[in-house]
């Protein structure tokens, strides 16, 4: 198995930027820095073909009931023709990129680079360590025809939301948006409808994303409103399975 050595990472100048108005200079400086970190991604992910970004948390653990869901994920979305992007770390995001990996598919991440908790996990095809959270989010959804959400924390429902936003506001295509982990996000749900009652969200919102467990629900709304709708045609891997083994 590979091993990829964790990059180095300094906090200082991100802490700095975000401290509040700078020189003029160090404004530009950061600008141009955020910059080459667009560029990095897209000379990396421009050729990676229809992917579905999986997220979910770095911390669950192999023998968490949530990391076989995610790795059966993984697997699925490679039977339906789908490259596997992920945030590129550990738990969740590792579990998708492996079932994709063991079942023949082709996986990618899109890592950010943190001076704790994540590095590259061993079942890339190809991957690109960036700075900036937001730098990393925009590649995510620039490559992604839908999105599959697992159980995880503040980063995941960040990177939710955010997706759930640039579709409710038609800054991106209406890709699916499925989340897995009724009993973890039932809380989540029952905020949503709340919001419903106070008209903060309009009751059609509700169905930008599917609520499911089901693996092969799942697959099968993402066929509808991927595939068939912007008429994709990539190759499928011979069946698989890895269950049981």
């Amino acid at each position: 198995m590979l091993k990829f050595k964790k990059p180095k990472y300094n906090l200082t100048a991100e802490k700095t930027f975000l401290s509040g108005p700078l020189s003029r200079l160090k404004e530009l400086s950061f600008a141009f820095g955020v910059f080459r970190e667009f560029i990095k991604g897209f000379r990396a992910l421009h050729f990676v073909g229809p992917c579905i970004t999986v997220f979910g948390s770095a911390r669950f653990k192999e023998g968490s009931p949530y990391y076989q869901m995610a790795r059966e994920v993984g697997a699925a979305l490679t039977e339906i023709g789908f490259t596997v992007m992920t945030g590129g770390g550990p738990g969740i995001m590792e579990a998708a990129n492996r079932g994709a990996k063991e079942a023949g598919g082709k996986t990618v991440g899109c890592n950010i680079q943190l001076p704790f908790e994540q590095s590259a996990n061993p079942y890339l095809d190809k991957w690109v360590d960036i700075k900036y959270f937001f730098v990393r989010k925009v590649l995510l959804f620039k490559y992604s025809y839908g999105f599959v959400v697992l159980p995880g924390g503040f980063g995941t429902i960040d990177e939710t939301f955010e997706a759930l936003t640039l579709i409710q506001t038609g800054k991106i295509e209406n890709f699916p948006v499925v989340l897995m982990g009724k009993d973890y996000y039932k809380n989540l749900l029952v905020q949503l409808d709340d919001m419903v009652l106070e008209k903060t969200i309009n009751p059609e919102d509700l169905s930008l994303m599917l609520v499911t467990d089901s693996i092969e629900d799942a697959m099968k709304h993402i066929e509808k409103y991927s595939i068939l709708k912007f008429n994709l045609n990539a190759k499928r891997p011979k069946k698989f399975s890895i269950l049981g083994e």
